[in-house]
């Protein structure tokens, strides 16, 4: 198969990838994914088109990788179509159980996608994390814009940073949420978007549930519950709190770029976090398992 091959191309302008992308057709009326990266991507992209490959192996749900190449317009890939809607789109307006249910479901993937061990030669996590969380300190200190109780997040850091020492390190999606899950003609949930794959601490994955939580308390809650078979260690949501205290740091000064909607994103989704970990006193946020769970979903995974 080649790109010359397809009769129809059409652009999708969606997403924060610096790839293009393309729902494209064959001649016998069949559609794929066509992404085209910089030349200068090609090592990165030839490894995140082999790990796709190894992750599909595993029957995660996804759009299937097919071909990698280069043409005239750069480094490009060629994957499966999936027809469906945006999960965050939909998932917010089902009945609560099914809200639920999906979330289970994408805690179980989420599992399976993180039984890819880290190569040997990854740097040690609490090395690589520590240097990560001074680097977004400093910036975050540097930013013109902050956080009401930013410090907060700081505080948090600063007196949990031994939770990182000796964490296991896997295969990671790297923006795995619900903004980056479809739902397909038949129902079921579908993973896309690997473009920030990585190696790391697998609990450091749910760092971006903040987006899911936003959306569906329900589905974020099923989203851990399906993971840990509905045995959450406390010392997962020490550690969360670290990892999203961390991110929503980098929120900030990330966003100015892309102009003063994407800011009050950021500043709003901050606020909605401190309230939900009342200032990073409490480790568990307020959406998990939330008041009236039990009333709406019978049966805890």
């Amino acid at each position: 198969m080649s790109e010359l091959s397809f009769t129809k191309k059409e652009p999708i302008n969606k997403g924060w990838s610096k790839d293009k992308k393309y729902c494209v057709t064959d001649g016998t009326g069949v559609k794929y994914l066509l992404c085209i990266s910089a030349p200068v991507e090609y090592d990165a992209k030839l490894l995140e088109f082999n790990m796709m490959k190894e992750v599909a192996k595993l029957g995660v749900p996804m759009c299937k990788p097919i071909e990698f190449g280069v043409s005239d317009e750069g480094v490009y890939s060629i994957q499966s179509w999936i027809d469906g809607v945006d999960a965050e789109e939909l998932i917010p307006f089902l009945p609560a159980a099914q809200q639920y249910s999906y979330g289970i479901e994408a805690g179980q993937i989420l599992k399976k996608i993180h039984s890819i061990p880290a190569p040997e030669t990854q740097e040690d996590w609490e090395i690589r994390f520590n240097r990560k969380m001074d680097n977004k300190i400093k910036r975050y200190n540097e930013c013109p814009i902050k956080y009401e109780g930013g410090e907060a997040f700081i505080n948090y850091i600063d007196s949990n940073r031994h939770l990182i020492k000796n964490r296991p390190q896997v295969y990671q999606h790297g923006d795995y949420h619900i903004g980056n899950m479809m739902i397909d003609a038949d129902g079921h949930l579908q993973i896309i978007d690997f473009n920030r794959n990585d190696y790391g601490d697998p609990w450091e994955e749910f760092n971006r549930i903040v987006w899911c939580a936003q959306r569906s308390h329900l589905f974020a809650s099923g989203m851990v519950d399906g993971y840990f078979d509905g045995n959450v260690p406390i010392e997962f949501w020490k550690l969360l709190a670290l990892y999203i205290s961390s991110n929503t740091l980098s929120s900030v000064y990330w966003a100015i770029p892309f102009g003063e909607n994407e800011i009050n994103t950021m500043l709003d989704q901050a606020r909605e976090i401190l309230i939900w970990h009342n200032h990073m006193e409490n480790p568990i946020p307020t959406w998990y398992r939330s008041d009236g769970f039990k009333n709406y979903v019978r049966k805890i995974v």
